[in-house]
């Protein structure tokens, strides 16, 4: 049974990419491959016909005129709105949620200003913590904020014991909480998910191993949660889990598709451009053409692009 990578091996890739970045062997490594789409391999658009409104829900902007957090380990090369709204005419999506990095910490500055660039057809989740005052997560919201990332893989700025006390802080806004958590945190915390007073969207397939059946503990919960319309899962990241790999993540399909028989209502697709983790970029046109066969028809993918996140983001 395959299982996500751990919290070490997530640093070791960061770290990997934090030098390369810094390193002159960046350029013709990295940059050489991303001439055409700034981190994104290829260079073909993607085959797939998007309906209109199609909704990029995880992706990231970094810029260096915001300073990191002290102690951030996931850096970042500029990875800006003109970069990002050349990929969206490469893909053929129009809407699209930012997610502020964890190298930013608690501060949102970056993520609102490429709100403000991107305007009404955008979206963003923050991180705070339990230090935001009401009047910061007002003018969050009217910056077009809907939601609240808890990147505990990460071992980011923001706890367990802070997830409850700012959901009801939030439920009036509308808000939801985004997680990433380990397999363990999951479900050594199940109760406290279940009984949140806002929904949960998992990260990244919500770090369900591949092979996992219905009876595996974190299928059945996280299932149980989607059922129930308590949750919803993003199908981001193939890349982080899979040993197949490009270009067909084949081994990544059948959870995709048990995901989808399931509970399609209750999913979101997101590119994770500019794709963090990774020192050698994934294309991205050829990761929305993988995802598309997953969801089967054009219906269900008007239902994961389109009218899921017009419901969780108030589109």
């Amino acid at each position: 049974m395959h299982t996500p990578p751990s919290r070490r091996q997530f640093l070791r890739r960061s770290a990997a990419l934090a030098a390369a970045v810094g390193s002159a062997a960046y350029a013709p490594s990295l940059l050489a491959q991303e001439a055409a789409y700034a981190h994104s391999a290829g260079s073909e658009r993607a085959s797939v016909s998007l309906p209109a409104d199609a909704c990029d829900c995880h992706m990231h902007i970094y810029d260096d005129r915001f300073p990191w957090a002290p102690g951030a380990k996931l850096l970042h090369p500029n990875a800006t709105v003109p970069m990002y709204r050349r990929l969206q005419q490469r893909l053929g999506t129009t809407r699209n949620v930012v997610v502020t990095p964890s190298a930013y910490g608690v501060d949102n500055r970056c993520t609102l200003d490429a709100l403000a660039q991107l305007g009404s057809s955008a979206r963003g989740v923050a991180v705070v913590n339990d230090a935001v005052t009401d009047e910061e997560l007002q003018r969050l919201h009217r910056a077009g904020v809907r939601g609240l990332r808890f990147n505990l893989a990460l071992g980011s700025v923001t706890t367990v014991a802070m997830m409850e006390p700012l959901a009801r802080r939030v439920a009036p806004l509308g808000w939801h909480l985004q997680i990433n958590m380990s397999n363990d945190d999951l479900l050594a915390n199940r109760a406290l998910l279940a009984r949140l007073a806002v929904p949960v969207v998992f990260d990244h397939f919500a770090r369900i191993p591949l092979q996992a059946t219905a009876a595996h503990p974190v299928f059945d919960f996280v299932g149980g949660l989607m059922r129930e319309q308590r949750a919803s899962v993003k199908l981001s990241g193939a890349y982080l889990y899979s040993k197949s790999g490009a270009p067909d993540y084949a081994d990544v399909a059948p959870l995709a598709r048990a995901l989808v028989q399931l509970a399609p209502t209750q999913l979101v697709w997101g590119s994770d451009w500019p794709h963090p983790t990774e020192p050698h970029k994934p294309d991205d046109a050829r990761l929305l053409d993988v995802m598309s066969t997953w969801l089967g028809s054009p219906e269900t993918l008007y239902t994961v692009l389109v009218a899921n996140p017009a419901r969780l983001y108030h589109f």
